[in-house]
């Protein structure tokens, strides 16, 4: 997988070309205005189980999709294709599409004065020169440490290495014409603990940008064992009201919840329990939600949204204050308010959080429920209602009893944002929301 094979930076000025063609292959079949995505993307697999390799995947993908709009009728199509005539059948297939919609005074593209003028280099491009037969050794590796840990891991439910690279180009009819490259590595281990009759399984992963600062598979393989063997003898609790303590890595899903419930388009489509929560109080006045798109290889980092507007650094929650909805020109225009450079979603979020790592708010919380693991979707957007089966731990006088098993959690995310007690200093860093473990004053936890 050598850049000589077309997926690299010097590919960056013929995806540049290839979006102005299709603009003025647009123009010139009578679109009033139009918007192109391109993309060349490559990438390799592999995953093994039990000592032995299931799967070695190399893919390579290339293609685009366009948007046009003749007055305030839109149209959009997308093709795999590159060529001359791909282009005229694509526009063609848009403009016919277009031709028939219905009229939408939102539509359209976003203010020219808006677009980005630069587009900065955010290193995120660092391609994995890796052979198919190196993966296979790093996945079988990984996987043996994780044997290795624990004479009670006895099983694998899979050890799989990915490398990806690709490189995108986003251009309108406005002026703007933009392209980047990227590349994202990964590693994961899930193993199976087994005692007593009883299995239990837990995993381990690490994603980077740069091959070289993701964790070794010794020590992804060693965790998902040490993980997998700590959940053995788990066992339900009784139903109770108790502090519930997040992990920072599923702390991550909460505040996900949030941005879902703050983006225009739940805001507008009115399906969101936060609609008219602008200048609202929602959080503890300690806690702060910023975005940080210009984060140097981080894994969310960009230097324009999905409209080709400048993305900006800014925050959503201020003091415990919501003052920004997330925005992209549509939703915005619908909801008589300014695009936040938004569109495609948040770019790297960032929560507040104190000097206190998770053990110390086990130790603060007492008696109650760490949570590792969450299953099931149970929220409904709607009025905010929360419940999830649920597994982790349970703490007694600041300290981990006994794991836990079949329960249910359940709250109502307005009340549980509110009662946010504390926001741990053990970031997590795999995602693009930021944020250590969350301890929550109360829920409910339904058990045997």
């Amino acid at each position: 997988m050598s850049e000589v094979e077309g997926v690299g930076p010097q590919a960056l000025p013929g995806l540049r070309e290839q979006v102005a063609r299709i603009i003025e292959e647009a123009g010139r079949q009578g679109a009033s205005a139009c918007e192109v995505s391109v993309s060349m993307e490559q990438g390799l697999s592999t995953s093994v189980r039990q000592r032995e390799v299931e799967t070695v995947e190399f893919n390579r993908d290339q293609g685009f999709g366009i948007t046009l709009y003749v007055g305030q009728r839109k149209g959009s199509a997308s093709t795999t294709g590159s060529g001359d005539a791909a282009i005229r059948e694509t526009v063609a297939a848009a403009l016919a599409i277009a031709r028939h919609a219905s009229e939408d005074e939102f539509a359209g593209l976003a203010d020219p004065a808006l677009m980005a003028t630069e587009v900065a280099d955010l290193d995120l491009y660092h391609p994995w020169e890796i052979s198919p037969d190196e993966a296979v050794e790093l996945a079988l590796g990984c996987e043996a440490a994780a044997f290795a840990a624990d004479k009670r891991i006895l099983n694998a439910d899979g050890t799989t290495l990915s490398t990806h690279r690709g490189c995108r180009g986003y251009g309108n009819s406005n002026g703007f014409i933009g392209a980047h490259c990227s590349s994202r590595h990964s590693l994961s281990c899930v193993m199976i603990a087994e005692s007593g009759g009883q299995m239990q399984r837990d995993y381990h992963y690490d994603v980077s940008r740069i091959a070289s600062e993701l964790a070794t598979p010794e020590v992804i393989g060693r965790r998902a064992a040490e993980r997998a063997v700590r959940r053995l003898g788990a066992r339900p609790v009784p139903t109770c009201d108790v502090p519930v303590l997040f992990s920072s890595e599923l702390a991550t899903g909460l505040f996900g919840h949030f941005l879902a419930a703050i983006s225009g388009g739940n805001l507008y489509r009115k399906s969101s329990y936060l609609e008219g929560s602008l200048g609202q109080t929602l959080f503890p006045e300690w806690l702060s939600l910023d975005e940080r798109p210009h984060l140097p290889r981080g894994l969310a980092s960009a230097a324009y949204d999905g409209d080709g507007l400048a993305t900006y650094a800014k925050p959503f929650v201020e003091n415990g204050k919501l003052v920004s909805y997330v925005l992209g020109t549509y939703s915005g225009r619908k909801l008589g308010m300014p695009s936040t450079a938004n569109a495609g979603g948040v770019h790297n979020l960032f929560v507040s959080h104190g000097d206190e790592d998770q053990a110390a708010l086990i130790r603060r919380m007492g008696r109650g429920l760490l949570v590792t693991e969450l299953m099931g979707q149970g929220l409904n957007l709607v009025t905010g209602d929360y419940s999830r089966g649920a597994g982790g731990f349970w703490v007694e006088n600041g300290e981990i009893q006994f794991p836990v098993q079949e329960v249910t959690i359940a709250g109502n995310l307005r009340d549980m944002f509110r009662q946010i007690a504390a926001v741990g200093c053990d970031t997590e860093t795999r995602s693009s929301i930021h944020t250590g473990s969350v301890l929550i004053e109360r829920m409910k936890v339904a058990g045997s």
